[in-house]
Order: C-alpha cells, then structure tokens, then sequence
C-alpha cells in the first residue's frame, strides 16, 4: 500500500518536470514560422488601392449628382468679382439680362446699383473694360436705390 502510495507522489511531482521537457523539445523540433512579408505588404497594397478607388468613386458619384439638382444654374452669371479689402468684394452679377452690382463682406450682400443697360459683355468679362467703365460710372452722380428695410 506504501509502494503504490509513493509511486502516486512521484508520478504528481515529476509530471510537471516532464510535460516541460517534453514541450522545450517539440517546440526545438518544429521549425519558427517567419511573418509572411511579401503577402503581407501585398494585402496592404491592394487594402490601400480599394480605398483610394472608393474615395474617387464617392467623388465622381457627388459630381455627377450636382448636376442632377433640377435647378438652372444658368439663370444667375458672376459677370466679374473685385477685392476691395481682405475680406470685402464688389461683384457685377448678371440675372435675367440685368447687371447688378453688389458690395459683399462678411457680414452682409449689399446692392450698390443697378444696370439700366449692361457694363459688360459676359462673353467678354476678362477683357479688363470692367474697371474702366465702373470708374465711369462712379464718377457720374448717380443716387443708389432705395431700401426697404
């Protein structure tokens, strides 16, 4: 009864000494397996790609569908935009063949005058005329027009 007692005790305490022994030698035996670098930078790559495609898609859908909206971006022209100070511009918009002049800040969209007959062509707004016949007309006495706020 001593004998299987004590052959007991020595499986329990020399079990541990050689389950670690027996898994130093295996993991000896298997070889270690180096990271995949090739298949990993390729699936980086085409990761990287597939975004970068989806970003251009998302744009191109966002441009086509502008143009989708129903409104006539036609019925209003900016005829020509001068920058008066850092953050104040005068514009020469034209709507339904009338061109109007506004004072624009950051605060407010003014209407400065109003064209009886066009400053400029719109086919022709780079032609620099623009400037010439403002200083024109802001050198004829002209009242600007009423408001009604």
């Amino acid at each position: 009864m001593w004998s299987r007692l004590f052959g007991i005790a020595l499986l329990v305490l020399t079990a541990p000494a050689l389950a670690q022994e027996t898994a130093g030698k295996s993991a000896v035996a298997a070889p270690a397996r180096a990271p995949d670098t090739l298949g990993t930078i390729v699936s980086l790559g085409l990761g990287l790609v597939a975004v970068i495609a989806v970003i251009y898609g998302c744009a191109w859908i966002i441009r086509r569908m502008n143009g989708m909206t129903g409104m006539n971006n036609n019925a209003i022209k900016v005829v020509s935009v001068m920058a008066i100070g850092a953050r104040e511009r005068i514009a020469l918009i034209e709507v339904g063949g009338q061109q109007i002049l506004l004072g624009i800040t950051p605060s407010a969209i003014r209407t400065l005058h109003v064209f009886d007959e066009p400053v400029v062509d719109p086919g022709n707004a780079n032609s620099g005329d623009f400037a010439r016949r403002l200083q024109s007309m802001i050198g004829k006495s002209w009242t600007s027009p009423t408001r009604n706020d």
